[in-house]
């Protein structure tokens, strides 16, 4: 890794550290978050605040700059499906008392797709955290959200993934691939963290193109409302393709 690269993913990594619930930070717990020393740290901060990608507040602690908002404005502005996918995500989590996210399948020229959480809701979340809250590249192979995108876009898993529990890939993938085509509908249980469970339904287009998927992440013991929960994921996802000009009407799917 080159030294200009590991900068660059070292800043990357303070910027992530920012989140609906972490929205600002001081040199010292941040410090201990990333696993840093202060005066490392202390470095980057001052780098990125002069920059704009930072700001300090009082008392020493540092926030977003408003230098990304620009950024992240001219992103949304080039993706027209966002908006009403974020409301549906939203209304979900309101409706579900569950954390609900948005994920896209990212390809990269000269790297593997990876599945991308471009979004999580605020409003609606209640309980203990579950395994996804913060991260922002999602197992393909044990989140639901990786599992949906991989298999409506036809692609393999790649080898040597992590076993994350004793469920992780019990199932051969190209199996379960077919079963998440037929169903448009893609589930985990325990698979990420024992715990932990999730739902995801694509998010369509126009064109009949898979767009991102709209997923709950949930407590394993809510599964049993699976029946439910299902049918209130697909109706949010539903209206959003609606919305966005996607006509075919849906069919009757069942729960993998």
């Amino acid at each position: 890794m080159t030294r200009t690269l590991a900068t660059v993913e070292r800043a990357v990594r303070v910027l992530e550290a920012f989140d609906a619930d972490h929205t600002e930070w001081t040199l010292t717990d941040l410090a201990a978050h990333l696993g840093q020393a202060t005066s490392t740290l202390h470095e980057q901060l001052t780098t990125l605040s002069a920059s704009g990608l930072l700001m300090r507040v009082s008392r020493g602690r540092y926030q977003l700059g408003w230098r990304l908002l620009k950024l992240s404005s001219a992103l949304y502005g080039s993706v027209p499906w966002y908006a009403p996918a974020h409301d549906a995500m939203n209304a979900l989590a309101r409706g579900t008392h569950l954390l609900t996210f948005l994920a896209v399948l990212q390809h990269g020229a000269e790297q593997a797709p990876q599945v991308l959480c471009i979004a999580r809701s605020v409003q609606g979340r209640q309980g203990n955290a579950v395994a996804g809250e913060t991260q922002f590249v999602l197992p393909p192979h044990a989140s639901a959200s990786g599992k949906l995108l991989y298999a409506l876009h036809g692609l393999d898993l790649p080898s040597g993934l992590p076993r994350f529990t004793p469920l992780t890939l019990q199932v051969p993938w190209q199996e379960e691939a077919a079963q998440i085509r037929r169903a448009r509908l893609a589930m985990t249980r325990d698979e990420w963290e024992v715990g932990t469970s999730g739902l995801a339904v694509p998010i369509m287009g126009s064109g009949n193109e898979v767009l991102g998927a709209l997923g709950i992440s949930l407590p394993t013991a809510r599964l049993r409302e699976v029946e439910q929960l299902s049918r209130r994921l697909q109706e949010a996802a539903a209206g959003a393709s609606w919305m966005l000009g996607f006509r075919r009407p849906a069919k009757a799917s069942s729960v993998p």
